[in-house]
C-alpha cells in the first residue's frame, strides 16, 4: 500500500518527447560507465548498477523536459542529470547514512575546483562525481557567456553545498519549517540549476540586463518550487519510509499542520498548483512589461520567451517522467500506454512493465481534467470581497524570547518627528493622508527607541524619520494611485524617487511632494557620509521597498490574493525589512566582509527575523487592512484563501509560522553561526561584530513587538478617526458600488 493516493495534478500543457531519446539513452549509459558511475572497478563504491541506471531512465526525463534540443545538446544535458542524481545517491550513501559531517564538508570543498568560471581545471578528479563534473564543465561552458557561467556556477555550488544543511538536520533529527523548507529546497533540490540548463538546451540565454529582475526571478523560483513539490509527492515513499529523509515537503506540512499524510499531500499539491498559476501570471503579465522597461532587443526577447517556454516544457515533461521512473511512487498513477497513431508509436518507452512511453495524446488527455480540477482555486484567489466588516482580531500569545531597552531620547524624538513630518508636508490637508493627530497616535518613535535603545538623539531621530517616511509611502500609494488604478503614475513616482538617491553628487531634481522631500532629506543625512559601495547597497534596499509598492498595486487592481510563497517573499520588501537591517549591516562594513553577510546562515537569520516581524504586523493590522482599506496583502487572508479556513484558524496558523521562524532564528544563533565562524576561521573582531549584529536583530524584533502593543494605529477607534478634510477613514472605498460599503461602516458603528 502506498502512504497516500497521488492527487489530481495541474498539468495544463501536453508533454512532448524528443526524437533523439534512444541516442541519449545509449550515450548516457556509455558515459556513466566511462565515469565509473555504474559497475565500478574493484575497490570502487558501488552506487548504481547498469540495471539501476536503465530503470531510472534519465534520458527519458531529458527527452521529455527538453523536447526541442538537438541530439548533441540532449546527450550533454542527459549526462548532467545522470551526474546530479548520481551525486545525490553517492552523497546519501557515503555521508547521510553515516552522518559523517567532516567527511561531507571535505568532499564538497573539492568540487568548486572542477567548475572554474574562468580558466582551466587544474585539479585531478579522484571519484566519479569529480570526474563527471570536470568532463561536463569542460563540454558546456565554452558555448556560454561569462554571465551564464557565473550564474550556473552559483546554482551548482548551491546544489552541492547545501547538502550539508540536509545532513545537519538529519544528524539533529530536525524538521524544517515550511518557509525555511521552500527556501532551502530551491538550493538543495537543484531546480534553479535545471533552469540554467534550460537556457543551454534551448541555446537561449536570458539577457543579463533582466536576469536578476523580479519577473525572471519569479519564473525561476516558481519553476523550482513546482518541480520540487511534485518530486516530494512522488518520492515520499522512498525518502521518508525507506531512507529516513527529513527534507520532504509532504512530511514538513504533515508535521507542521498536524494533519494526516493524505491531507498533507493534498495541501502540497494545492501549493504546487498555486506556484504554477503564479508562473503563468508572471509570464503573461509581468515579463512583457520588464522587457519593455529595459528596452530588450528582438533577439533578447525571443531568447527570454524561449527560456520561459523551456521551463514550461520541463514542468510537463518532468511530470510524465515521474509517472514512469522506478525511483518514485507511481504504481497507482502510471497511465496505460495508448494505441499507436495518437502520437509517438508504442514501444518508444522501453521501461520494465510498460509497453511504451506515452504519446502526446496520453498527456493531452489529462489537460482538461487538470484544468477543471484546479479552476476553483484560481477563481477563489480573485473572489475576495473588499471592505467586509470583520471586527477586531483576537491576538494569540506570541513567542519572542528577547527583550530590548528603551532609548532615553524617546520623548524628544516624539516631538522632533512631528516637526519634521510637518516640514516635509506629510501632514498637509492635500492629499490628506495624515494629520498631526494620526502621526502622534502612530508613535513611530516608540518603535525606533526599542530597535536602537543605545542610539544617540540624532541617530534615533534618523531611524524614526525613516520609519515615518516608509509608512507614509505605504499609506500614500494606495490612496493616490490605488483608488484610481493609476499604475503608470505610480511607476513614474518611483522613477522620480530614484532621482533623489544619487550615488554621486547632489540630487538635481526639485522635490514636488512630501514623499520626495522626505526622501531627499533622509538620503542626504544617511547616505552622504557613506562609502560609494555602501551607498549603492543602501539605495538598492530602498528601491526594493518602493518597487514592492507597485507589486501591491498591480494585485489590488485585479483583486488578486497573492500566492502564499510569493506573498511571504514580497512581504519582506513591503515591510521595509532590508532597509532597516541594512543600516545595521552597513555600520559593521569595515569589520565584516560583505561576502560573510551573504553566507546562507546570515541570510537565513535575517529572513527568519523579517518573516516574524511581517507576520506579526499582519495579525495586528488585519481589521485595518481588510475592513477599512479593502486590502488583500495580509498573510491571515492569504492563509484563509489557501486553506479554505476561517480567520481564527488562519491566525493560529500564522502564529505557528511566527513561532517556527523564531525557533529557527534561535537554532541558527545556537548551532549554525558557531559552525560558520569556525568554517571561515573568523577572528575575534569579526565574530564580535556578527554577534553584535545578532543582538541588534533581537532588539529589532523586540522593538517591533513593543511598538505594535503600544501604537494606536490598529485600534478601531483610531481607524474610525479621519482628518477633517475627508470625514471618512483614509483608505475607505470610492467609486461604483461603494455606497454599500459606507452603509456597512455606519451600521458597524
Amino acid at each position: 500500500m502506498q502512504p497516500f493516493t497521488l492527487p489530481e495534478f495541474y498539468v495544463p500543457y501536453p508533454a512532448r518527447l524528443s526524437p533523439h531519446l534512444d541516442i541519449a539513452r545509449e550515450h548516457s549509459r556509455a558515459w556513466a560507465r566511462t565515469m565509473e558511475m555504474i559497475d565500478p572497478p574493484e575497490g570502487g563504491t558501488a552506487i548504481w548498477t547498469e540495471r539501476d541506471l536503465d530503470a531510472h531512465d534519465y534520458a527519458l526525463l531529458c527527452a521529455y523536459t527538453h523536447p526541442d534540443a538537438t541530439a548533441e545538446r540532449l546527450n550533454l544535458v542527459t549526462d548532467w542529470y545522470v551526474w546530479v542524481f548520481y551525486f545525490d545517491d553517492h552523497f546519501l550513501e557515503l555521508y547521510k547514512r553515516t552522518h559523517d559531517m567532516a567527511g561531507a564538508r571535505a568532499y564538497l570543498d573539492r568540487l568548486p575546483a572542477f567548475m572554474p568560471v574562468d580558466g582551466e581545471i587544474t585539479e585531478e578528479p579522484t571519484n566519479p562525481v569529480e570526474r563527471g563534473l570536470a568532463d561536463l564543465w569542460t563540454r558546456t561552458v565554452p558555448a556560454r557567456s561569462a554571465d551564464w557561467r557565473a550564474r550556473f556556477a552559483v546554482s551548482t555550488r548551491n546544489l552541492l553545498d547545501e547538502s550539508l544543511w540536509e545532513l545537519a538536520n538529519i544528524n539533529a533529527g530536525r524538521l524544517a519549517n515550511p518557509i525555511e523548507y521552500v527556501e532551502m529546497r530551491r538550493k538543495v533540490g537543484g531546480a534553479p540549476w535545471s533552469a540554467n540548463l534550460v537556457e543551454h538546451a534551448a541555446d537561449a540565454e536570458v539577457p543579463a540586463a533582466v536576469a536578476a529582475t523580479r519577473p525572471l526571478r519569479v519564473l525561476r523560483d516558481t519553476f523550482a518550487d513546482a518541480v520540487h513539490l511534485r518530486n516530494d509527492l512522488f518520492s515520499y515513499e522512498r525518502e521518508v519510509t525507506e531512507e529516513g529523509e527529513l527534507s520532504n515537503g509532504v512530511l514538513v506540512i504533515e508535521r507542521f499542520l498536524d494533519i494526516g499524510t493524505q491531507q498533507a499531500a493534498d495541501a502540497v499539491n494545492d501549493l504546487l498548483t498555486s506556484r504554477l498559476h503564479q508562473f503563468e501570471h508572471t509570464a503573461v503579465v509581468e515579463l512583457p512589461a520588464v522587457l519593455d522597461e529595459y528596452g530588450i532587443d528582438p533577439a533578447g526577447r525571443l531568447a527570454t520567451l524561449a527560456y520561459a517556454k523551456g521551463l514550461q516544457d520541463w514542468q510537463s515533461g518532468g511530470h510524465e517522467w515521474h509517472l514512469r521512473s522506478s525511483r518514485y511512487m507511481n504504481r497507482e498513477a502510471t497511465p496505460d500506454a495508448v494505441p499507436a497513431g495518437l502520437g509517438l508509436p508504442v514501444g518508444v518507452g522501453g521501461l520494465p512493465g510498460l509497453p511504451g512511453a506515452p504519446s502526446l495524446g496520453t498527456s493531452a488527455v489529462r489537460v482538461v481534467p487538470s484544468l477543471l480540477a484546479t479552476a476553483p482555486r484560481r477563481l477563489r484567489s480573485h473572489a475576495n470581497v473588499p471592505f467586509r466588516v470583520v471586527g477586531p482580531t483576537r491576538l494569540p500569545e506570541f513567542y519572542l524570547p528577547y527583550t530590548t531597552g528603551r532609548s532615553p531620547h524617546l520623548d524628544a524624538s516624539r516631538r522632533s518627528i512631528v516637526r519634521w513630518a510637518g516640514a516635509m508636508g506629510m501632514l498637509d490637508p492635500v492629499p490628506g493622508i495624515w494629520d498631526e493627530h494620526k502621526l502622534v497616535a502612530f508613535d513611530f518613535a516608540l518603535c525606533s527607541a526599542g530597535i536602537h535603545p543605545d542610539a544617540s538623539a540624532a541617530e534615533l531621530d534618523l531611524t524614526t524619520s525613516w520609519l515615518t517616511w516608509g509608512t507614509y509611502g505605504d499609506d500614500y500609494y494606495p490612496v493616490v494611485f490605488g483608488r484610481s488604478g493609476n499604475l503608470a503614475g505610480a511607476r513614474l513616482s518611483n522613477e522620480r524617487l530614484r532621482a533623489f538617491m544619487p550615488l554621486d553628487g547632489p540630487a538635481i531634481e526639485v522635490p514636488a511632494n512630501a514623499l520626495e522631500r522626505g526622501l531627499a532629506d533622509l538620503w542626504e543625512r544617511t547616505a552622504g557620509p557613506m562609502e560609494p559601495a555602501a551607498r549603492a547597497t543602501f539605495r538598492r534596499a530602498v528601491e526594493v521597498m518602493i518597487d514592492s509598492w507597485l507589486w501591491e498595486l498591480a494585485n489590488q487592481a485585479v483583486n488578486r490574493i497573492p500566492d502564499p510563497v510569493d506573498y511571504l517573499e514580497m512581504r519582506r520588501a513591503t515591510f521595509g525589512s532590508d532597509l532597516t537591517m541594512s543600516l545595521c549591516r552597513l555600520a559593521r562594513a569595515h569589520t565584516v566582509p560583505a561576502e560573510i553577510f551573504r553566507a546562507r546562515p546570515i541570510r537565513s537569520l535575517e529572513n527568519a527575523a523579517a518573516d516574524y516581524a511581517c507576520l506579526l504586523n499582519d495579525v495586528f493590522s488585519y481589521q485595518k487592512e481588510i475592513q477599512f482599506e479593502g486590502e488583500i496583502h495580509n498573510c491571515v487572508l492569504v492563509v484563509e484563501n489557501f486553506l479554505g479556513c476561517g480567520r481564527d484558524r488562519a491566525v493560529e496558523v500564522v502564529n505557528d509560522l511566527m513561532t517556527a521562524r523564531m525557533r529557527q532564528f534561535e537554532h541558527i544563533v545556537a548551532e549554525e553561526l558557531p559552525v560558520l565562524f569556525d568554517q571561515l576561521e573568523l577572528d575575534g573582531d569579526v565574530r564580535g561584530a556578527l554577534l553584535g549584529y545578532v543582538r541588534e536583530l533581537q532588539n529589532w524584533l523586540a522593538g517591533i513587538l513593543r511598538w505594535h502593543e503600544g501604537t494606536h494605529r490598529y485600534e478601531e477607534t483610531e481607524l474610525r478617526y479621519h482628518p477633517a478634510v475627508d470625514r471618512r477613514p483614509f483608505g475607505a472605498p470610492s467609486g461604483l458600488g461603494t455606497s454599500t460599503a459606507d452603509v456597512r461602516q455606519l451600521v458597524a458603528r
